[in-house]
């Protein structure tokens, strides 16, 4: 598992309306979404061999727009990933990236801060 790592991105925008609990909600949903969907890859059967060594990077998106904007960036680079649409409102909230080397993907996050 050296060397891969998770990122999930929450939209701090949600902070002033949201309780944190269902914020939390969110990344869980997306993790787990994406977690099921690539089984079978390579990079996730390896991340998840080793549970207790897993490293997830939480960070903020500003908006709606902004997560929408980066889902479609990494969609256009081949970069495996759940979107997660809260349902019934049908918005997204929350993105979580399959497990990849961080050398191979951190460069779509580098302008991204943690969560805070």
């Amino acid at each position: 598992m050296a060397g891969l790592v998770q990122y999930v991105l929450i939209r701090s925008d949600l902070k002033s309306t949201w309780p944190l609990g269902a914020i939390i909600a969110q990344a869980c949903h997306a993790c787990t979404a994406v977690i099921y969907q690539f089984r079978n890859d390579e990079h996730v059967i390896n991340y998840t061999s080793d549970m207790d060594n897993m490293h997830k990077c939480v960070l903020e998106i500003k908006s709606e727009e902004a997560l929408k904007n980066l889902s479609e960036k990494l969609k256009e680079n081949g970069v495996d990933h759940k979107l997660w649409i809260e349902q019934p409102e049908n918005y997204p909230t929350c993105l979580a990236v399959k497990p990849y080397p961080k050398c191979d993907i951190k460069h779509f996050f580098n302008k991204y801060k943690l969560l805070k």
